[in-house]
This record gives structure tokens, sequence and C-alpha cells, in this order.
């Protein structure tokens, strides 16, 4: 899908920022605002690792998408699936707008929507094993499964 990447492990960070500057910079846009998440050492963890419904991601992806399109915007996306460790980078996310205070207000809205519906589980490596991270989890709306 256009404008959204998933990798194998850890994100290469500078790849990716990289890429989506160089596609965009020439595109009109006077904001590019990127956020990069990093996962952090603490609760004993060795990283997170990863699963995602791919299916519903697009569809949230592309809701995000049409409301960024509204603003003559454009969102911009790439995840990890599997095992990332402590001091990498799992997310990254992007907000390409012709206003600043577009892209950012829209970056914080994506983030804090991505972390409450988009269909990514969560696990804490402990010692090599994948452990459920229910405690940091958030239930998605209406699917009947992490309630």
């Amino acid at each position: 899908m256009e404008n959204l990447e998933l990798f194998e492990g850890s994100l290469p960070v500078e790849q990716i920022t990289n890429d989506w500057y160089n596609k965009f910079r020439n595109s009109n846009y006077g904001a590019i605002i990127t956020f990069v998440g990093v996962v952090r050492d603490e609760n004993k963890i060795d990283g997170l690792s990863f699963d995602i419904y791919e299916p519903i991601l697009n569809n949230w992806f592309n809701a995000w998408q049409e409301k960024a399109n509204k603003n003559n915007a454009i969102v911009l996306m790439a995840h990890s699936k599997g095992d990332v460790l402590n001091h990498e980078s799992s997310y990254i996310a992007a907000v390409c707008s012709p206003k600043r205070r577009v892209a950012l207000e829209m970056i914080d809205e994506f983030v804090e929507d991505f972390k409450a519906q988009a269909p990514i589980w969560k696990y804490d490596i402990i010692n090599g094993k994948r452990e459920y991270a229910l405690d940091r989890s958030t239930a998605i709306t209406g699917a009947g499964i992490l309630n």
C-alpha cells in the first residue's frame, strides 16, 4: 500500500525518513513533520515484538489518508513486524502539508489514534521469549477481543 510500509524487525530510520523527504520535498509541501518511536529500555525487557492484522490496518490507514486529503495533506507510516530491540525504532509516522499548523495538529492526532485503534499487538521480549504486554495494550473498539 502506498505511504504505508511494513518491515520485518527494526526500522531503517534514516533510509525511510530520507526517502520520504526526497519523494515529497518538491511537492510544494511547506511542512513535513515526522515522528519516530523508539523502544525504551524499561521493565527489564530486551525489546518488543509486534503482530499486525494488515486488513484492518489498511482500512484504518486509508481512513486517515482520506481525512488528510480533505486538508490537502498526506499521511505516511512505517511499522515493524516481529522483534525490535531496545533503542531501535518500531514506528515512524509523518504528515506532509502545505500548512505547518495542519501538519502539526494532524501528526499529534494520527499518532494518538494509532496507539488507540491500530490492530497491532505488542509483546515484551524477556529472556528471548515473547510475553503479551496486556498492561500496556489498548482494546480496539468493536473488535470483540482484547477487552
